[in-house]
């Protein structure tokens, strides 16, 4: 820790709210959680998690898509793909799932995060089950035929470095609660199959 992390930490205290996540919860009708897609760049991470939340929305949910792309343009501006760099990118997602699951919102995150150490991380700042990490397994061949941004392309041309998947490993995840096997199933398939779960695991309030 440095001086700076010191003097920060010994001059701010944490003020209690006087509204509850539990409060916003039974107002929603639905419980708050962080569904975490991880997967390879192109694996189908965004699509899948913009398409639940449009089915949630309609159902009348609380939610919030935070994109990898979108983040990387504004909070994430000044970093690079270094794995430090990507260690300080999750956790800064991180800590801000945990302020939107203290607002009672559903909130799904369409990150690579290629490190298991750094999904562990996120899922440790909150209550046990409140992290739901969904694997979108398709594998690298398929990935690399989709292609939607042209990364790949320019991966294996050496333009880009440290491209996940070409030149930076990803690390499967060994636990997840939910894979998808997004290599072969529809997106229907997968919204089905998250909805499916969120269901038989008790996050919507009856």
């Amino acid at each position: 820790m440095n001086q700076t992390q010191k003097l920060t930490n010994e001059n701010t205290v944490w003020h209690e709210p006087h509204i509850f996540r539990s409060d916003r919860e039974k107002q929603n009708n639905h419980k708050s959680k962080i569904l975490w897609f991880t997967g390879l760049s192109g694996s189908g991470k965004s699509t899948i998690a913009n398409a639940v939340e449009h089915q949630l929305y309609h159902q009348g949910a609380r939610t919030y898509v935070l994109d990898g792309d979108n983040i990387r343009k504004g909070l994430c501006k000044d970093l690079g793909f270094s794995d430090a760099d990507r260690t300080e990118n999750i956790r800064r997602i991180g800590e801000i799932s945990k302020l939107m699951l203290d607002a009672g919102v559903i909130v799904l995150t369409a990150f690579i995060s290629p490190f298991r150490k750094d999904r562990e991380i996120v899922r440790n700042l909150v209550p046990t089950g409140d992290f739901i990490e969904i694997f979108c397994d398709a594998p690298l061949e398929i990935c690399e035929t989709r292609d939607p941004k042209g990364l790949y392309k320019k991966a294996r041309a050496g333009q880009i470095p440290e491209f996940t998947g070409i030149t930076s490993p990803y690390e499967n995840p060994e636990n997840p609660e939910l894979v998808l096997i997004t290599g072969n199933k529809s997106v229907d398939e997968c919204v089905k199959d998250v909805l499916d779960y969120m269901k038989n695991h008790g996050v919507f309030i009856k």
